[in-house]
């Protein structure tokens, strides 16, 4: 919770919800900005009890809807990411146009790489990478469970992590797996492009700005996925780098 709460924090003034897209793959909140996150349902355990019910979201401000962000319900968590990155913004001299696992592709070649969450685009990678152990809570052919993150991460010399992680609040557990040394990148379009995260560890921030709303509100309502939502247009990808120097480091040398 520290995390998102540093976050909640650091968010400057406040605006009023304009609207709000749930979609099945993706959730949109318009406020000063319009943002994004992965859209996840409802787990068989909510944490803390019962919440008090939803008010109608344009009736809300932005930082009420954000706090959203710390609930145990991930259907609510997903609405609070998607508000606090309305609020956020990007500042777009910070950042580069990449996709970030294009950027893992360029400086991970002969390296361990771990990544969280089965993303599209990934064979590539394992043409070139050390080892590429892909850590999914539903894995595919070829991927690992979760469970064998603790296994992976300390090996790893660059370590991918979904940001959906920061809706159902798996981030923290995940960092302190990681050794000291690796590079790690939080990817997709849940991604924070906050600053703060780089005080908690991440390196590399990798996520989306939404530059055609309509279209994307339309996309997002018709079910869109994010790489569908990218083809339209309406989104682009954004990188954001602690520092160049975390980009060559080393993780642990393994035989």
């Amino acid at each position: 919770m520290k995390i998102l709460q540093d976050i909640l924090e650091s968010l400057a003034g406040d605006a009023p919800i304009e609207e709000v897209r749930r979609g099945v793959h993706l959730t949109a909140v318009k406020s000063r900005f319009c943002g994004l996150s992965s859209t996840m349902m409802r787990d068989a355990i909510c944490h803390g009890g019962e919440e008090e019910p939803m008010k109608p979201f344009t009736e809300m401000t932005a930082r009420e809807l954000a706090r959203y962000a710390l609930s145990g319900d991930v259907s609510r968590a997903s609405l609070g990411l998607a508000a606090i990155n309305s609020l956020t913004g990007t500042k777009i001299a910070d950042c580069t146009d990449m996709d970030g696992l294009k950027l893992i592709a360029e400086i991970g070649e002969g390296r361990n790489i771990s990544i969280i969450g089965h993303f599209p685009f990934l064979e590539g990678l394992r043409e070139t990478a050390r080892n590429l152990w892909i850590i999914e809570r539903h894995p595919l052919p070829g991927d690992y469970p979760e469970e064998d993150s603790r296994t992976f991460l300390p090996q790893s010399d660059i370590v991918v992590i979904t940001a959906t992680t920061l809706i159902n609040h798996t981030l923290p557990g995940l960092l302190a797996l990681c050794s000291k040394g690796s590079v790690k990148m939080l990817l997709g379009p849940t991604t924070p492009m906050s600053k703060v995260l780089f005080d908690h560890g991440i390196d590399v921030l990798s996520g989306s700005v939404v530059v055609d709303v309509e279209t994307a509100f339309k996309a997002v309502s018709e079910g869109a996925n994010f790489m569908r939502l990218k083809k339209t247009g309406a989104v682009r990808f954004v990188t954001m780098t602690r520092d160049k120097a975390a980009l060559t480091r080393k993780g642990p040398d393994l035989c």
